[in-house]
Order: structure tokens, then C-alpha cells, then sequence
């Protein structure tokens, strides 16, 4: 018997609906939908990624749980935002560092939305002093950076995120790798089309896409003083 997807052209439809109904009364009405094309896809995702994501390092975890696990909650924190919708039009799983506390730490990512779908690892938006920490460790130790950089070009990856306008603190602007020194986020992005994502073959894809990226992982464990 074939093996039946993690996800399907259904999970992407839902989100649509959700984008066109965004309020919580509509959610709770069609909540047996969500858990049918998009949770529970999730979770199986989640747990049959689990292997491979330790096999790249026993420091990361996949936690198949509904709440407080590698499946990011579909809500909205809107406190500080315009948009006062309450839900998030997209799936975010992260495999995180067992040492981190939130998502701000280096880990793996899928991301799944109908406007773009695309894998990730990396640190986004560190705080300040794993931030200075990572940009010192460019500094002292720029060949493990290049290498880890280089890796993921060849792959189909590029660094994504946030850059400073001007150098940081302490750093001159003819700093051979100064724009890599600028970086705000060090997360590294391949897009990915729905047809990938609803493939058969969808955890081997991504353990093999994540394996491009362990290099940089480890630097920026090692950058941290995290175990990798």
C-alpha cells in the first residue's frame, strides 16, 4: 500500500479559506478541518522527520506535539501589529536547538504558505549578545564562515534576513566580509514549490536539504558555545 503524503492540495486550501475568513468564530466552526489537512499532517511530518533531525545532530529537537512542540501555533501575536487578524496564514515547523528557549536560537525550518513555500536553517533575530557573539566569531574565524557559506550556495541557498545600514560597533567599513557583518539574521533559504511540498518523498527531500546545511549550523552552535 502506498504511503499516503504529509501534505496535500487540502492544506493549502484551508489556509486559503482561513485567509478569506480570519476570525476566530469561523477557526472554532471549521476547527475539524484544520486538524484533519493541516495539524495532523503536521505532526505525522514532524515525527517521521525526527530521525534524520537527530542524526544531524542529537541536539536538535522534533517534537510532534499540538502545543509547546516542533509545530508552531497558528495564532497571530498581534499586540504590536496594524493587522488584527488573529491567525497565521501559513505552517511553521522548526527543529530547535534542545539548549535554546524560543525561536530566536539556530535550528531548521519549513515554512508553507500559498504565497511561498521554502526550507530554512539558521538563527532569525538573535538577541544582542549572540548577535556580537556571531559577528566576532566571523571575524576570528572567517574560512570554517566561507566554507559554511559556500556550502550552502552550491546547494541552492541563500542568506536571507536583516542588515544593518551601517557597520556594527567596532568593526571598520573595509572589513573584507563587512556585509556578512551586517547581518541582523543568519538564515539560510531555499524556495520550494507545493508540488514538492505535497510529494510522496517530502521528509527524505527535506533531511537531505538540511544535510547542505549543517555545516552552518555548526558554526553557529560553535559561535554560541552550543553543543552541535
Amino acid at each position: 500500500m502506498q504511503t499516503p503524503s504529509y501534505f496535500t492540495p487540502a492544506s493549502f486550501d484551508f489556509l486559503t479559506k482561513l485567509e478569506h475568513n480570519n476570525n476566530r468564530e469561523w477557526f472554532k466552526a471549521n476547527q475539524a478541518e484544520y486538524e484533519l489537512q493541516v495539524r495532523t499532517p503536521a505532526l505525522h511530518f514532524i515525527e517521521a522527520m525526527s530521525g534524520s533531525v537527530v542524526d544531524l545532530s542529537p541536539r536538535l529537537t522534533a517534537v510532534a506535539k499540538k502545543v509547546g512542540g516542533s509545530l508552531m501555533r497558528p495564532q497571530r501575536d498581534s499586540r504590536f501589529s496594524k493587522d488584527k487578524t488573529p491567525y497565521k496564514l501559513n505552517v511553521g515547523i522548526q527543529f530547535r536547538h534542545f539548549q535554546a528557549k524560543d525561536v530566536h536560537a539556530p535550528g531548521l525550518y519549513l515554512h508553507l504558505a500559498n504565497d511561498g513555500c521554502f526550507i530554512a536553517a539558521g538563527i532569525w533575530h538573535p538577541e544582542s549578545k549572540a548577535l556580537n557573539a556571531i559577528r566576532h566569531c566571523i571575524d576570528e574565524n572567517p574560512k570554517g564562515y566561507q566554507k559554511a557559506i559556500a556550502n550552502l550556495t552550491a546547494a541552492g541557498f541563500e542568506l536571507s534576513g536583516d542588515s544593518l545600514s551601517r557597520p556594527p560597533r567596532g568593526f571598520d567599513k573595509s572589513h573584507p566580509l563587512i556585509d556578512e557583518l551586517k547581518r541582523k539574521d543568519f538564515i539560510a533559504i531555499k524556495d520550494i514549490s507545493l508540488e514538492q511540498v505535497c510529494q510522496l518523498d517530502l521528509v527524505d527531500f527535506c533531511a537531505q536539504q538540511y544535510q547542505y546545511t549543517s555545516a552552518l549550523m555548526y558554526y553557529l552552535c560553535f559561535a554560541l558555545d552550543l553543543d552541535f
